[in-house]
């Protein structure tokens, strides 16, 4: 790190799910100032550690933002993009967050809680298998907003698609098309319509099937460009998947669910009558350092 950041010496992890990478920065009682300069810096890939983005742990009770949170849940996720941008909510990062509370003993496995801007979300850490595997962890993700409209459009080298606007703590817009390959690059962040649509930008996801309630997909994500997986993404996908099949467990009193294969790995999506939206998959620890 810069002599600059003012964070050299701290320590610091990193782990992904599904690919989706992450530097942990433990601060349980919130005291580094993270700027986004510094964020930016560890999340470079050639002069930092790399990452799509960081996680900042902090006791619910020293963040501001989340003091409000502190009686339903101590530990809350400050999440940050790989620009340094904050963001709402972050479903890859979350498990992430709950796989280091449990590999830094301040949980156990089974039911616990995370506060993040997107709110308290429930999260259930299975046992690790015989072999060492660590068990899969599972997100109450909430319940999936369309707040429409219903004319949105996102276009990649000149060529355009409708897309279903899902919001699940933070903005997506789902777009079906032909083949993964029509979505370009993904660096730069696709054109959406119509204009003003979405002020803070989006997350786009490009859709493909794959068969009988399995799709695969492609991401943009704000802030970050393509990254290897997307949780919130994942879950919006599965939302318009489901509802372009035709189904809604609302309407049907019956659960759905949905596998979302992404360039990082497969998580399944399930959606329950009552509108919560449960997403499964896998999290890992790579590495401890310090920051230098």
């Amino acid at each position: 790190m810069s002599e600059h950041s003012g964070i050299s010496g701290t320590a610091f992890l990193k782990g992904h799910g599904t690919q989706n990478d992450f530097v942990i920065v433990p601060d349980p009682d919130g005291e580094l100032e993270l700027s986004a300069a510094t964020v930016a810096e560890l999340c470079d890939r050639r002069a930092g550690i790399g990452a799509d983005g960081v996680l900042r742990v902090v006791r619910s009770a020293a963040e501001p933002d989340a003091a409000a949170m502190a009686g339903q849940a101590e530990w809350f996720m400050d999440y940050r993009n790989a620009d340094g941008s904050i963001a709402e909510m972050c479903g890859n990062g979350v498990r992430v967050f709950a796989r280091y509370l449990v590999h830094a003993g301040h949980a156990k496995p089974g039911e616990l809680a995370v506060a993040t801007r997107g709110g308290v979300k429930k999260v259930r850490v299975a046992e690790d298998a015989a072999d060492g595997t660590p068990g899969e962890i599972t997100v109450d993700m909430g319940r999936a907003v369309l707040p429409g409209p219903d004319d949105i459009t996102v276009t990649v080298d000149g060529r355009s698609w409708p897309a279903l606007n899902v919001n699940m703590g933070n903005p997506h817009a789902v777009a079906f098309v032909a083949d993964l390959a029509h979505a370009g690059h993904l660096y730069d962040a696709p054109a959406t319509a119509p204009e003003g649509v979405y002020p803070q930008g989006v997350n786009v996801e490009f859709v493909v099937d794959r068969g009988e309630r399995q799709v695969a997909m492609r991401v943009h994500e704000r802030g970050s460009g393509e990254t290897r997986s997307c949780g919130t993404g994942a879950c919006a996908v599965a939302v318009a998947s489901i509802r372009r099949a035709g189904l809604d467990p609302a309407a049907t009193g019956r659960a759905v669910s949905w596998t979302v294969d992404l360039p990082g790995g497969r998580l399944v999506i399930e959606e329950f009558p009552d509108g919560r939206i449960e997403m499964t998959g896998p999290a890992v620890i790579v590495a401890e350092g310090v920051l230098l």
